[in-house]
């Protein structure tokens, strides 16, 4: 092979020493041998010929080791692998291969919400384990393409919990970074090339990763992930995440907003803002004359054990901020805490057309007693005036929770006060869980497991079949509406013949591809695609999901004016 007036290659060797014939077969004999700088490659060498017109290095010529990525548990984490994609790159990591066994550095991160998302990691862990061990041997039988024993490297929630076993389990793991190191990823990697660990999981009070672009893994998706703060403060009792993911601290407005607009500019039409409590975003970076934190507005009827020092920018400034500036673009937020729900955030949700109608409520439990022992901040009464006010503000709102099933000390009374929760409520959807006790957090501190496995199995079952009882109401109410669809591509069950995407709450709708007029183009008809905004004619539910008649392709904008102007048209009508 020739570039750039040398030649190179690649041999493995069987022995401690380079194998002779590969260095006789240069024409030139002027060849010098490098040898892999890590221990564990020593079979590797690149042979370069010095006859070039330029010079070179030896980083020039071994390449610096291609990444495979997992990632397991919440967007927050999808996001964060973005940011290290993006970190490795300006280091020198380019390419992403599909397959571990292609991959000289592997990089899984990690969730410690729950004890089963650990499983799964500690079983993957095992399989790249066995990729290093077995190195010599899967790649004499063509399991593995990877150039040398791959470097394992654990990130996430999971990295800063359980450092010292994930260490400690015999030569499994290169490198354990948490969430709040990941700038220091290629120093950690260089480590490991000189026989060493590589560990950071310092928790930090200002990083944001604010000007780090990230590399996207959906390449050419319609919809994207924006962090816009990190951290929570709330300190719930059955709740690792502050402990894993340290105290909350928001990046500058004007990041956000340059993120998003470069987002626009690649054709994303939707932005989901991330935070581990997103509603609690607060500026204080750009604001010269901040307010008390006594002036911290919550929820009518919430607190917080943890105090706001200064109030800058809100939530609700930076929404508005996007949803102005961005208006053909949609937006979404998750996941934020009841408590941080002021009016002003309602009011803003309810007049900007392009902030999604949906609110993600979590209410982990409809018993008091146990949001006491929770931390929650709330009561089941006080969760309930919340959930009419934001109907009463916007009363087209799409609401989903989270519940978990089984928490310390839960009676069957405190169960049926969540059923009954959720019968009021009428969810759209919801995650349900079966209580895991983890480790530092109040709950392990303090209260006792005492709810046994099989009884939270069934309060968990009789749950979610409240639930669904009560979604499917959501969705049938739905039939004979027109919902503003964002076309996400083919419907899996009918890829030929049908596309499907999101409603502004957020619902599955699928409709056949058929020409149908597009009201920004004279209405010519034409055929949707990816990305385009339709009206949606629904007129059957499942129950999990819309059917409909795709009745025309629109801008955003135009939708929501045509169905303002037809709705002052009825009221005149009706006068």
């Amino acid at each position: 092979m020739s570039t750039s007036g040398f030649h190179w290659r690649q041999v493995i060797g069987n022995s401690s020493s380079p194998p002779f014939h590969a260095q006789s077969q240069c024409r030139c004999h002027r060849c010098c041998c490098f040898r892999s700088p890590t221990r564990e490659t020593a079979r590797i060498y690149v042979f370069v010929c010095l006859n070039f017109s330029s010079s070179i290095t030896l980083s020039d010529v071994l390449p610096s080791g291609r990444i495979y990525h997992e990632t397991y548990g919440c967007q927050m984490n999808v996001n964060d692998m973005e940011i290290v994609l993006s970190i490795m790159k300006k280091a020198g990591y380019s390419e992403i291969v599909e397959a571990p066994e292609s991959a000289e550095i592997i990089f899984i991160n990690t969730c410690a919400i729950r004890d089963n998302a650990e499983q799964k990691v500690w079983q993957r862990l095992n399989y790249f384990w066995f990729l290093k061990r077995q190195w010599k041997k899967n790649v004499a039988i063509g399991r593995s393409q990877s150039l040398h024993p791959p470097k394992v490297v654990v990130l996430g929630c999971m990295a800063e919990r359980l450092k010292d076993k994930i260490l400690d389990a015999d030569k499994m793991v290169d490198v354990v970074c948490g969430p709040d190191a990941y700038r220091d990823l290629p120093r950690l990697l260089e480590e490991v090339d000189s026989g060493q660990k590589g560990i950071n999981t310092l928790l930090s009070l200002e990083e944001t990763y604010a000007d780090i672009n990230p590399v996207r893994i959906a390449k050419n998706s319609i919809s994207a992930f924006v962090s816009i703060m990190r951290g929570c403060n709330n300190m719930c009792s059955f709740c690792i995440v502050p402990f894993t993911r340290g105290r909350e601290r928001s990046r500058p407005v004007e990041s956000v907003v340059r993120e998003v607009g470069e987002l626009w500019k690649e054709g994303v039409k939707e932005v989901t803002l991330l935070g581990q409590n997103v509603n609690s975003y607060n500026d204080t970076s750009g604001v010269e004359e901040v307010e008390s934190g006594t002036n911290w507005k919550y929820s009518d009827g919430f607190n917080s054990i943890a105090k706001v020092k200064n109030v800058g920018l809100r939530f609700a400034d930076l929404l508005d901020r996007l949803a102005v500036e961005y208006p053909e673009m949609r937006f979404r937020y998750t996941s934020p805490h009841p408590k941080d729900f002021p009016d002003d955030l309602l009011y803003v949700m309810r007049n900007r057309n392009n902030i999604c109608k949906s609110i993600h409520l979590p209410a982990q439990s409809g018993s008091s007693s146990v949001l006491e022992r929770m931390r929650r901040g709330y009561t089941g009464e006080a969760y309930l005036e919340l959930v009419k006010k934001i109907r009463d503000i916007i009363p087209e709102i799409g609401i989903s929770s989270d519940f978990i099933c089984g928490f310390c000390g839960e009676t069957e009374e405190d169960h049926q006060d969540t059923l009954n929760l959720v019968k009021t409520v009428g969810y759209d959807m919801a995650y349900m869980f079966a209580y895991s006790m983890r480790e530092k957090t109040h709950a392990h501190r303090n209260y006792a497991d005492d709810v046994p496995e099989n009884v939270k199995q069934r309060r968990l079952t009789e749950l979610i079949e409240t639930f669904r009882d009560s979604t499917g109401q959501c969705y049938d109410s739905k039939i004979g509406s027109v919902q503003l669809v964002l076309v996400e591509g083919p419907n899996r069950r009918a890829p030929d013949i049908e596309l499907i995407g999101k409603s502004d709450r957020g619902h599955r709708v699928s409709f056949t591809n058929t020409p149908i007029p597009d009201r920004d183009n004279n209405d010519v008809k034409r055929s949707p695609k990816v990305g385009d905004f339709v009206e949606v004619n629904v007129l059957k539910s499942t129950r999990a999901s819309l059917h409909g008649e795709a009745v025309a392709i629109t801008k955003l904008s135009s939708f929501y004016s045509d169905m303002h102007e037809e709705q002052r048209l009825a009221c005149v009508s009706t006068a």
